[in-house]
Order: C-alpha cells, then structure tokens, then sequence
C-alpha cells in the first residue's frame, strides 16, 4: 500500500490499515520505518491503529524493512516506507508471522477490515536497541571475514544508514559511506540504487575494490565494479548463486537470457516467476530452494532469513570477491548480458487488454519483451531484450509507442 503522501495515503488511512491488520489476527507487531519526514507521523498513526484493535506494538524506529521481517520471528511485522520511491511518498508493508510477506489472499482478508471500528485497546512498547539486534544477526548469521575489502556504501540517505556500515566495519572491512545524512527530504535522491551516479563517482576517485548502494528501505542492492562498472541484480545472484553452489535459484520475467545460458551451462535449474521478490520467494519455499532474486536488485536467500535484504545480498556479493580472490568486473563477466532497453510508459488506465497483448506479440519478432503494470506508479513498464543494443532499443521503442497510443494518459 503505497502512494502519495496527502493524496493517496493519510494518516486516517493508515491507522485504517492498522486496525484491519490486528482484526486479521497480529497480536503483536514490530513496526519499522525509513527516514522519509512523514515517516514519524505514519508510524503513529500505524500504531494506534494496531492498539485499538487490541494488538501489542513495539517501536522500533528506523529500521529496514528486512530488519523488521528478520527480527519479527513468531510475531508480525509492519513497515513505513515507500521503498525506492521518492521522499513525497510513503507506504505500509505487513508481514505475517515469522517475517512471511502476505499473498493476496491475506491481503484480501485485510483490505475487507478497513472499515471495523476500535474494540479493545493493546499495549505499545519502545524497541529497545533494535537496530543492534539487527546487525548482531546479520553478523552472525551470514557474516565472514573482510579484512582485505574496500567498499564504497551508498546507504541511499535510507533506513541502512547505520546499520549497513556497522556490519561490514565490524567484520573488518575498510568502508567509505555516501548517502547516509537523511534529512527526511532527501531519501533516493541522487543516490542509492535507483541512482548510481554517486556511487561510480566515488568508487572512480579513490582505489576500492567495489562499491554497493541500497535503496531507501534497504531491501534491494545493486553494486558497481573497481571501475565504477554497473553491476545489476541478474549478474549479482549469477556471482553469489555459482560461489554458493546452489543447485536451483528462482529469478522472475524481466532476468536478462544471458543469466538463463550460463545457469544452463552450469547445470543451475532455473525458475521463473511474476515480477515480484514475494513470488520469487514462494517458488523457493514451494520447490525448497534457497536463493532466487530480480534484475532490479532483489536478492533472496532463505537460509536463516525469510526475505529479500539488502545487506546480506551485499555480504554475499563481497565474500564471493574475497573469497575467490578475483574481482567483482571478473566473476561478473561469466553472465554476459543480452542487450536490454526499458522504459516507463504514463498511462490513464494500467490494465492492458487481451486486444493490445495481442498486437505487442505480433511486433516482438526475434527478440523478448515483457509488459507490464507498475505496482506503485501510474506507468506501464516496458522491457526489450534482443541480440543487438539496437534492435533492443527499436524493439522497447515500437511496443512503447503502442501501449502509449492505447492507455496513454
């Protein structure tokens, strides 16, 4: 649930769905927020919401939203953050119990309790030291040594802004941190991963080994080279998934062919999904694998975590460098990447009739293009993949300009 801060979503609104969620059955909840300035206010709102309905809530403040999901154990979740989106929006995530993302059922369930009025009243309690617990298990759980590293982190002016380089200072790691002054207005902006330009920079102008951004809840990670070189969330869980020895990963549509080759080549079995980590992630618990992951930086991997997070993403990327002791642009270049061109179409309507499917199938040709709603903004996403960086852009441009024609706003 997500949107505008004042339009789409309001206080009222969210005290809503805080109500609706202890009605569902969270007894008690972990809440979680980014460092966007509504943030306090929503959380709030979010938690007498859950007290009114008779649910216990602990405040946790800042925290990641894979924090909350790792921390909340036999308990619920529930974050304030709109992600990777920009600080005029907010949003709420609910986790069920054991840090399990809802499907839509659940979701379903809730959606319907949003009008029930307040029955008995919980108890709110401060977290104490929850970010500490934070780090200690990421530490303990997915931490190894490293020494030799130097890292840029870009913390997206986010909820990691903390706890990401305490993590890596304490297993020894030289750490130069951006991004990590957050002012309530400047989350995502300029910085992170929907925006690289920082981190390239910085990784350019001194001598690192590799630099790693988040995005603003920190459940996404992307990561560029010793030069500065994107490295996107395909070639990251190639690197992790071949130094893992997996034998199956769960990717979604928009995961370029070339990771789908080398997995191939490797006898790595592949499963493919919707667009969405949380179906990543219930194709891995259905065939009992253990690490999956999208193009845009998700990375999950369920040994001794139930989501996609950032920072373990980030561990597992760094140990596979020092580990192997190759760099990141040598393990990265196993995954040669078929040329992909995207972008976002403004559209009045998101939903895209069998009639328009139909036409945007007949233009395709030799290529691979995937279509779709976005979850969060009014856009129509658009994917070409093709043998060539021209043919790819041709292609994106062509079925673009079509879905414009059709839903354009």
């Amino acid at each position: 649930m997500r949107g505008v801060v004042g339009e789409d979503l309001t206080e009222d609104l969210v005290e809503r769905i805080g109500r609706a969620f202890a009605g569902w059955g969270a007894r008690q909840v972990l809440v979680g927020r980014d460092t966007r300035a509504s943030g306090p206010a929503f959380e709030e709102a979010l938690i007498r919401g859950l007290y009114q309905a008779g649910a216990d809530a602990v405040s946790g403040g800042v925290l990641p939203t894979p924090a909350v999901a790792l921390l909340s154990k036999d308990d619920c979740g529930a974050v304030i953050s709109a992600s990777h989106n920009p600080p005029e929006y907010n949003g709420v995530k609910l986790f069920a119990p054991g840090g399990r993302k809802l499907v839509d059922e659940e979701e379903e369930a809730i959606e319907q309790l949003l009008d029930e009025p307040p029955q008995n009243g919980g108890q709110v309690y401060e977290g104490l030291e929850v970010d500490r617990q934070y780090v200690d298990v990421v530490c303990e759980r997915f931490g190894a040594a490293l020494d030799s590293l130097r890292i840029v982190m870009d913390c997206a002016n986010g909820a990691m802004y903390e706890v990401g380089p305490a993590v890596f200072e304490r297993l020894g790691a030289h750490v130069v941190i951006v991004g990590n002054e957050p002012d309530g207005t400047n989350i995502n902006v300029g910085c992170g991963a929907t925006d690289l330009s920082l981190l390239q920079k910085t990784v350019r102008d001194g001598e690192f080994d590799l630099g790693v951004a988040f995005d603003g809840d920190g459940d996404r990670m992307l990561a560029v080279d010793a030069a500065g070189n994107e490295v996107d969330g395909d070639q990251i869980l190639a690197v992790v998934a071949l130094h893992l020895g997996v034998e199956l990963v769960a990717v979604t549509r928009m995961t370029n062919l070339g990771f789908h080759r080398l997995m191939e080549e490797r006898g790595v079995e592949v499963l493919t999904t919707d667009v969405g980590d949380r179906y990543v992630a219930e194709a891995l618990r259905r065939e009992g694998g253990l690490l999956g992951g999208e193009q845009s930086g998700h990375l999950l991997y369920l040994r001794g975590h139930s989501t996609g997070d950032g920072l373990v993403a980030a561990l597992l990327l760094c140990q596979a460098v020092v580990e192997s002791g190759r760099p990141l642009a040598e393990l990265a270049a196993q995954m040669p990447r078929l040329p992909q061109a995207k972008t976002n179409v403004p559209v009045r309507s998101k939903e895209i009739p069998a009639s328009l499917r139909s036409r945007i199938e007949e233009l395709v040709g030799e290529g691979r293009v995937v279509v779709r709603p976005s979850g969060t903004e009014p856009v129509v996403r658009v994917l070409a993949e093709a043998e060539t960086e021209q043919k790819a852009m041709n292609l994106c441009a062509r079925i673009a300009a079509l879905v414009s024609r059709e839903l354009g706003s």
